[in-house]
């Protein structure tokens, strides 16, 4: 049965960490390196998930949200640019005031600012993706939460989370079975209806989860960008070379 759009309950609380990540081609292609640090203070967490591309690009987003019995957001902006981004984008929201600040770069090279009023319902999350499906239950149906993305022009979507047949991934070559879920984005209203004709149906977006007392985010794998590639983020651990694991060793 579908659920309605709410705010998704806390069951796993996020706690102050550091984690590396890597993002990989389908093929294995080493595109960036990335930082995700949480940091927490009582019930409001900051959240600065960076990704330095091998060209130059940065993808950088700073969300701020709380998580005292259901996930809340309070801020988000996020940052692409550089040569891997056709579009730049620089979109800030303020969930408290209903504010969708976007900036681009205008014809004569200034920054140009555009504020919008969205009505935000309390199921807004982005930027929080990731703990916010660690907190859905792999027996649950549908869970339907809402994200607003730039296309260009600031819009609503609604994301369908729905579980799907767990996966085997390896620890030391010792099997373990992960929590996978697929999210849908639902573009709604007329243009969810002319984009699978026009061939711009967004893709679907898969997160491999190992479910527990502290779930981990294993993999993500979709793209970054509205037309981009699918490409996969995963966690990674350091290492003392300097051969990426797409280059093989001299």
């Amino acid at each position: 049965m579908a659920a309605a759009a709410e705010p998704v309950p806390t069951r796993h609380p996020e706690g102050t960490l550091h984690g590396f990540l890597a993002v990989t081609t389908e093929e294995g292609k080493v595109l960036a390196n990335g930082d995700l640090v949480e940091i927490v203070r009582g019930d409001r967490v900051n959240t600065h998930l960076t990704f330095h591309f091998k060209d130059g690009s940065l993808d950088d987003e700073t969300t701020v949200y709380t998580q005292r019995g259901v996930f809340r957001l309070i801020s988000d902006r996020h940052i692409q640019k550089g040569p891997y981004f056709p579009h730049p984008l620089d979109m800030t929201i303020d969930a408290a005031k209903g504010i969708v600040v976007t900036r681009s770069s205008g014809k004569d090279g200034k920054d140009e600012v555009v504020t919008e009023q969205i009505k935000m319902p309390s199921d807004l999350y982005n930027g929080l993706v990731m703990p916010v499906v660690k907190n859905v239950s792999p027996d649950a149906g549908e869970t339907k939460v809402s994200m607003i993305v730039a296309t260009p022009k600031p819009r609503l979507v609604t994301l369908s989370i729905q579980p799907q047949a767990p996966e085997t991934f390896y620890l030391a070559g010792v099997p373990r079975k992960a929590a996978v879920y697929e999210i849908k984005i639902e573009l709604g209203g007329i243009a969810g209806v002319i984009a699978p004709v026009v061939g711009k149906k967004p893709p679907n977006i898969s997160l491999s989860i190992e479910p527990g007392e502290v779930p981990v985010v294993l993999r993500e794998s979709g793209p970054l960008f509205e037309g981009g590639a699918v490409l996969n983020i995963s966690l990674i651990g350091p290492t003392w070379s300097n051969v990426s694991r797409d280059q093989p060793a001299k």
